[in-house]
């Protein structure tokens, strides 16, 4: 891990934006922050952790997010640019089926765990035969919200928040709207993998360090988050092509169910995977891509899985 100037040690605020909260910590933009993140648990669970722990989980200590911290300058109206530099070493993860949670809670009433070993760093095994390329990002990264008073976690905002873009990786430069004296800059829920949508609801849920440089643009204002990649989005996973399945519908949640549903059924019956071992798959390693959207009244979502993953 490089060294910042500063290091937080996983001094985390729970489940809520909240502008009222005093920040752990100043710094001048140009400065670099290394931020301690706890796993999306809050801790909760550990590599010794089963199935049997995924129903207990108390909500009110998941996603927790380290900081805040008072961005010396930032006012609203500002762009808060945050730059990726770094993530430590990763050892362990999980991914889960919450009961309730996820894109098919209907059909997914179990709960299911899956811990993976992350200490080879670059790959992480799912099952014989299958391996996952890790790729690690802060899936909460944000700044407090205007709006006075508690405000969830779990729903990505015009603060950012829980966006789980996956391409927030290093080298990226994440631009924030400032809406409060200080910015008052978090971030959380760091991930080693994912699959755009994070269907089942998880990543490959991971405790790590990763540090972070701020700078200040002084009356630029954007309404939504917006960043920068530093390169192709999909590097190591393009090269053995896709296996895509679609779903419509004149409804984008109904025909991304489809995708995913078909998905599932493809994993099971080509590779030998329980239905909830090809979702929580599809979690970490399939992209949902919106292929069409104007040809009223349907609409098609895809669901693309890298070849390259089978072995």
């Amino acid at each position: 891990m490089k060294h910042g100037n500063h290091t937080i040690h996983k001094h985390c605020h729970h489940t809520v934006w909240d502008n009222s909260l005093e920040p752990v910590m100043s710094v001048k933009p140009g400065v670099s922050v290394n931020f301690e993140v706890h796993d999306a648990s809050g801790g909760q669970l550990s590599p010794k952790s089963t199935s049997q722990d995924v129903p207990n989980l108390d909500f009110s200590k998941v996603n927790p997010v380290t900081g805040p911290v008072y961005v010396e300058g930032a006012e609203p109206g500002d762009t808060l640019e945050v730059e990726i530099e770094h993530f430590g070493t990763l050892s362990w993860g999980w991914t889960a089926i919450i009961p309730g949670f996820g894109l098919l809670n209907e059909q997914f009433e179990d709960p299911y765990l899956k811990v993976w070993d992350l200490n080879n760093q670059n790959i992480a095994q799912f099952a014989d035969g299958i391996e996952i390329p890790t790729k690690p990002f802060p899936g909460t990264i944000g700044v407090a919200l205007p709006e006075a008073g508690e405000h969830s976690v779990v729903p990505p905002r015009k603060n950012g928040g829980n966006m789980d873009i996956r391409h927030l990786t290093k080298g990226t430069r994440l631009l924030l709207p400032v809406w409060v004296e200080g910015a008052l800059f978090s971030v959380g829920d760091t991930h080693a993998a994912q699959g755009d949508g994070e269907v089942c609801g998880t990543a490959i849920e991971a405790p790590m360090e990763i540090q972070l440089k701020f700078k200040l643009h002084k009356g630029k204002t954007i309404q939504e988050p917006r960043f920068i990649t530093p390169g192709p989005l999909t590097t190591g996973l393009d090269e053995q092509g896709y296996y895509v399945t679609t779903g419509h519908s004149d409804d984008l949640m109904v025909a991304s169910k489809k995708a995913v549903e078909y998905m599932i059924e493809h994993l099971s019956e080509t590779y030998g995977l329980s239905d909830q071992e090809a979702y929580a798959l599809s979690s970490v390693a399939v992209d949902l891509k919106i292929s069409e959207i104007v040809d009223v009244p349907n609409y098609l979502v895809s669901a693309y899985l890298p070849q390259k993953i089978f072995k």
